[in-house]
This record gives structure tokens, C-alpha cells and sequence, in this order.
């Protein structure tokens, strides 16, 4: 299992997406404070339809707070500054992906306190800011559970 985290989001349908992402692949979800949002509005209920019940969801009031309570496996910070291209780690089961808030991404001090090699990007064409944060997130996760074997996952 991974932990998705989201610094600071901003963004209640992007949130609910995540939300329901992380739902239907086995995945916590931390959130870390202040949010642009409370747990209860509408957008964010809305797209993440009924899976609030199916998500292990945790509020943090401080990205140190998410980190004292990580038991295991590294934390990757996703970021159009990134220097390694998601494709190429190793992800293993307790891993974590960093996502910062929606328009500005994760400040640089939070970058600067990881490895450079745990701090990853998705090409994109030149010219181009971001992608939306929740299919940023899908594309990372999914990778990390494709190289675990898409373990716990319905097989049809």
C-alpha cells in the first residue's frame, strides 16, 4: 500500500478525485493543512461520489506531522521541478508521493529537504506549466502499482 499527500490542496473536486483514486486502488490518503477546503463541502463530496467511506483518509496540521507518523518506505516529492522521471525508481509498498497545491506546487524548501533523486516529474512538452493535480497523482500511483504487480487488485 502507498500514501498519497497532499500539501496544502486547494481544490475541492481535485481532492474528491484523488479521493476516489486512491479508493479503488488501495491507497491512504494524508492531507495536509491548511486546506483550501473543509471535509464536508459539496464539490468535494461530489466528485468523490461514495468513496469517502472507502478511503483512509488523515488531516495533518504540518507535513512534519504526516511524517512522524510514516512507518516505512520513502517519500517522493512529485514536481514539475522534479530531476528524476517517475518510470525510473523502484517503488516498494509504503512508499509516499508528495503533491503541492494546485497553483503553486510544492515550495522549494520542501523540495530542498529531499534526495534530488527522490524528487520526480512527468515529462510534458516544452512550454507547458502542469498537469491537472489528480491526474498527476493517478499517473504516479498507478505506476507504483503496476511495478508492484497491481497487488490486492481484482484480476478479471
Amino acid at each position: 500500500m502507498f500514501d498519497v499527500v497532499l500539501y496544502q490542496p486547494e481544490i475541492p473536486p481535485n481532492t474528491g478525485n484523488i479521493m476516489r483514486l486512491c479508493a479503488n486502488a488501495g491507497t491512504r490518503l494524508h492531507l495536509i493543512e491548511p486546506l483550501g477546503f473543509v471535509l464536508g463541502d459539496r464539490q468535494l463530496r461530489r466528485a468523490g461520489l461514495d468513496y469517502r467511506e472507502w478511503v483512509s483518509v488523515r488531516v495533518h496540521s504540518s507535513l512534519d506531522g504526516y511524517l512522524r507518523s510514516k512507518p516505512k518506505g520513502k517519500l517522493y516529492a512529485c514536481s514539475t521541478r522534479g530531476s528524476v522521471p517517475y518510470t525510473l525508481p523502484a517503488y516498494r509498498s509504503g512508499d509516499a508521493f508528495l503533491f503541492g497545491p494546485e497553483t503553486r506546487g510544492l515550495p522549494q524548501p520542501v523540495l530542498n529537504d529531499l534526495r534530488e533523486q527522490d524528487r520526480l516529474f512527468i515529462p510534458m512538452y516544452p512550454g507547458n506549466r502542469s498537469l491537472n493535480l489528480s491526474n498527476a497523482v493517478a499517473i504516479i500511483l498507478y505506476e507504483a502499482w503496476r511495478q508492484n504487480g497491481f497487488a490486492g487488485a481484482l484480476r478479471s
